[in-house]
Order: C-alpha cells, then structure tokens, then sequence
C-alpha cells in the first residue's frame, strides 16, 4: 500500500482513459474567456500525466480533441492547435525525464501541418520510452474509428477473400485506432456531466465509470486518487457472477 494515498498500488486500472471536461466553464467562472480554461488545462495534464506514471499506471488515454470540436469558433479551434503545439513542445522533458512514449489516435490528416509536424516529432522522440504510454485521442471520434475499421475489413472480404467466419473481435481490435492498447479499465469525466461523448464506445465495453464534479483544470492527484480508489473498491465480473470471480 502506498503510505502517501489510500490506494493499492498492486492492482491498479492497467489503461485509465479521462474526458478532460469543464475548461470552459472553469474559465466562465474566473470572467475569463474559454481559452485561459484550455491554457490552465494543461497544468492538470502535467500533474495528471506525472502522478500516473509514479503510480505505475501503463496505459494513459486523454480526450484532447474531438471530431466534433471541429465545429466550434474558429478562433477557439486555431487557439487550441496552437497551445498543443507549445504544450508538446514545452513536455518533451517531461516525458523524457519520466520513461512516458507519447502516441496518438484519432483523424490525424485533420489536424494543421505544423501540429502534424510537432506531434509526430514528439512521438518520435518518445518511442522508446517504456513506463507509460500516454495516448492523445486528437480529431478522434469513436463512431467515425469503427466506421473506418468497418470500410477496412469490407475491402478485406471484396479485395483479399477473408472469409466472413474470420470477422471476430481481435480483427476488429486491430482495424481500431487503438490497436496495440489494451481495453480501458477505468474512465474518468470530470465537471458534472455524465456521458461518454462518442470516446472509445468500443474499447470501454467493461470498463468502470467515475464522474466527478470537479472542474478539469481544478483536477489534482487528489482527485486522481479518489477515482482510483473508488475503482479498487469494485468488483469487476466481466460478465459472471460474483461467485465464479470468487
């Protein structure tokens, strides 16, 4: 047991995946436009991304972009591509410092030249690294990802002749962005609301839920600690009874 929390660092979520909600509000509540909510986001990022490769935590997963924040002003949407092309530049240390391999899923082709550039540059500088894999889900939408992997496999069958008894999960598992990751075993969404907002609908299958009312860019190890307690706490039955887990 870590003495620090109320924690068990032996049965951690092995891919804890976040929906970094409530910037805008945070910032709304300061008298401050949307953006300085993002800018201070990042300070949550950090703590959050740091404390989880600490714990021993393998698999990070953040919802930093959605393929429906595309439709928001584009003045906000030009401010966010900017603050990540300074956020991934000013973190490279860190990841560095911390063994963290940074990868990416998502609509990619979307994303602005300069923020391809940088984000790959990155990748490529951490892909080595070996404690902690953090993953940004950037232009990710989980319908348009099953879609895509839907296409993929139907060409398969047209183009290839893969049989369709020989359509099961692992096939799908490696047409999906995610492939490689293992299933997420813990979400977390702050700021109140209660939804999955079209985030990882099929890596999530068996996953636990924790909501908290807490603000994004008031999120602190805390707030981390909690959740993961509250995890530990529960009985995960994959389908059986608490008999046959027993």
């Amino acid at each position: 047991m870590d003495n620090t929390t109320n924690i068990n660092t032996a049965s951690l979520p092995r891919h804890l995946a976040i929906i970094m909600d409530g910037n805008g509000r945070w910032a709304k509540q300061q008298g401050m436009l949307r953006i300085f909510g993002h800018e201070n986001g990042v300070t949550s990022v950090r703590t959050v991304v740091e404390e989880c490769a600490r714990l021993g935590i393998e698999f990070l997963t953040l919802y930093a972009f959605s393929t429906e924040n595309w439709s928001r002003p584009q003045l906000e949407v030009k401010t966010l591509m900017g603050l990540l092309i300074k956020t991934l530049k000013k973190e490279l240390k860190t990841f560095q410092k911390n063994n963290i391999r940074l990868n990416a899923i998502g609509n990619t082709d979307m994303l602005p030249d300069n923020v391809k550039q940088e984000l790959f540059h990155v990748i490529q500088q951490t892909q080595n690294n070996s404690k902690m894999t953090l993953t940004l889900a950037l232009s990710y939408g989980s319908r348009e990802e099953i879609t895509a992997a839907v296409k993929a496999i139907s060409q398969q069958v047209q183009e290839n002749g893969l049989a369709i008894q020989d359509i099961n999960e692992a096939l799908i598992d490696r047409h999906l962005y995610t492939n490689g990751l293992p299933d997420v075993d813990l979400v977390i969404r702050t700021s109140g609301e209660q939804r999955i907002s079209n985030f990882l609908l099929w890596q999530i299958a068996y996953a636990e839920f924790f909501f908290t009312d807490v603000l994004w860019p008031d999120f602190r190890e805390k707030d981390l600690h909690e959740a993961i307690a509250c995890y530990q706490k529960r009985e995960r039955r994959f389908g059986k009874t608490s008999e046959q887990i027993k």
